[in-house]
């Protein structure tokens, strides 16, 4: 039975040691390369008592990082990712929450690391991978580990803007890249494009079916994502055939009419989730890459990256939405209403999930996890837990699941209830525009429509009354030149919020 994820790196480097498994624009490592180097930090790590604990790996976003979290897991403990690119607040806190043992960094990250809050031990990144590889002491290491045991901690702020440590462990997250290879058909011949930050859990999706199979994952520029043209040339130059991005990266190329001038020929599986993928440009995608897999992926980091899946195999009309569809093999979700019963048909409650996909929860912080990792309601006989995800959907006709917003997202508004991600949709319906996003200002009591697009507000005011009713008709209408986007690349609500 499989309990580290690391075996997946052990099995394949004996078959395919000399191929590349991850490369940028400018460089490329190896499988037999990632595997003595990640072994000759974790030999390091252990060589310094590093036993059972989490550790920072403070770096940028190339395939080095990659090799350093690899080389934590090696030695026992468990990696936390961070990056300069995250706010520094938040890093300060990180800092604080964890007070760790020690900060992996390189040469490009150390003297940042000097500006925090840390006075702990800081190993350079190119000194220490030339270890020597002690296997008899990392054997030890291996045979004394749990499959329960933490293996990364992945700091996420949600809506609150206070970061929490979500913990997962190898058992979920082997279970979650069974279940995603599976889904997404990964091989040997599979070359993923990376388009989200390693600070996040959205490159599971990447890094570890690619050590299972002997894929090869490019990390992409992240300038790239502000030039279509060049992002879908650099796509058909190195034969990327499969990506996992948010539906903000996908419309960048969609919207700008790139899929009709240099279409990524090589793409046979993209993979979605994070944001409701507009219905217009989800169309686009179809037109000009009718064999391609489309596949909506919806979960969320407390429960290992995705829960749910849906092939989006025919085009969409405006009125519809993209299923979020069913559960991954061995989860289960269930839809619980406002009694924490099972929902009815067509009615809409809260998405729970249960499984051993649900991660340790989160760290430090008893409290927190405890409000959201619940006994089940169903279960009143023994101990078990499920994970309330705090959005809101319903089951279509088809026994498909819709995802209808977050708890959060839903507004009353005079004497209304509205989920302001339908006045979104309908925003998204106008022809001439790329991107909508709407917010509510509670100070005001005012719906705020945020668009990127051709059209003044006068006629966006107008095509909303004829979209939607009276009362969700949006007070205040702003066009921008572009929508403010997250680290890892979703619509950036609080900043919207902040700017009214």
């Amino acid at each position: 039975m499989q309990k580290n994820v690391m075996e997946y790196l052990e099995n394949i480097v004996t078959k395919y040691p000399n191929k590349t498994a991850y490369a940028d624009d400018t460089n490329k490592i190896n499988f037999e390369e990632v595997y003595t180097r990640s072994r000759a930090i974790g030999t390091f790590l252990e060589k310094q008592g590093h036993k059972r604990e989490p550790l920072i790996v403070f770096m940028g976003r190339h395939i080095e990082t990659i090799v350093a979290y690899y080389g934590v897991v090696y030695s026992g403990c468990s990696y936390v990712p961070i990056d300069e690119e995250m706010p520094r607040h938040r890093i300060d806190l990180i800092f604080e929450s964890l007070n760790p043992g020690a900060v992996i960094c390189d040469r490009e990250t150390q003297n940042a690391l000097q500006t925090y809050q840390y006075h702990g031990k800081m190993y350079l990144y190119e000194d220490i991978i030339k270890t020597e590889v002690d296997d008899e002491a990392l054997w030890q290491v291996r045979v004394s580990q749990l499959d329960i045991d933490p293996l990364y901690i992945v700091y996420t702020s949600g809506s609150t803007g206070v970061p929490k440590g979500v913990v997962a462990n190898h058992r979920s997250v082997i279970d979650y890249i069974e279940g995603l290879s599976q889904i997404l058909k990964v091989d040997e011949n599979t070359v993923f494009g990376n388009q989200t930050p390693l600070y996040v859990d959205a490159c599971l999706k990447e890094l570890y079916p690619t050590l299972k199979f002997g894929a090869t994952a490019y990390i992409i520029p992240k300038d790239l994502f502000m030039f279509p043209l060049k992002l879908a040339a650099f796509l058909n130059e190195h034969k990327i055939n499969t990506i996992c991005w948010v539906v903000s990266a996908l419309t960048m190329l969609s919207a700008f009419g790139v899929l009709a001038k240099d279409s990524p020929k090589y793409l046979h599986t993209i993979a979605f989730g994070s944001e409701v993928f507009p219905i217009k440009q989800f169309n686009l995608w179809k037109k000009h890459l009718p064999d391609a897999r489309m596949i909506n992926l919806y979960g969320p980091t407390e429960a290992t990256g995705m829960a749910c899946y849906y092939e989006a195999n025919r085009e969409f009309t405006s009125e519809e939405v993209i299923p979020i569809g069913k559960p991954f093999p061995n989860t289960e979700i269930l839809l619980l209403d406002e009694e924490d019963k099972l929902a009815g048909e067509g009615q809409v409650g809260e998405i729970c999930i249960r499984g051993t996909r649900l991660t340790l929860g989160y760290y430090n912080s008893f409290e927190k996890t405890n409000e959201v990792f619940v006994q089940n309601p169903l279960n009143p006989y023994y101990p078990e837990l499920i994970y309330r995800t705090g959005d809101l959907g319903k089951y279509n006709e088809d026994g498909d699941l819709i995802f209808i917003s977050r708890k959060d997202n839903q507004i009353k508004h005079m004497g209304h209830r509205i989920e302001l991600g339908e006045i979104e949709a309908a925003a998204n319906l106008h022809p001439d525009v790329q991107v909508a996003c709407c917010i509510y200002d509670e100070r005001r009591k005012k719906i705020v429509l945020f668009y990127v697009g051709a059209p003044e507000p006068g006629d966006m005011a107008t095509f909303m009354k004829g979209r939607v009713p009276r009362y969700m008709v949006p007070n205040s209408i702003k066009p921008l030149e572009s929508m403010p986007l997250t680290p890892n690349g979703k619509l950036d609500r609080m900043s919207l919020k902040a700017s009214v």
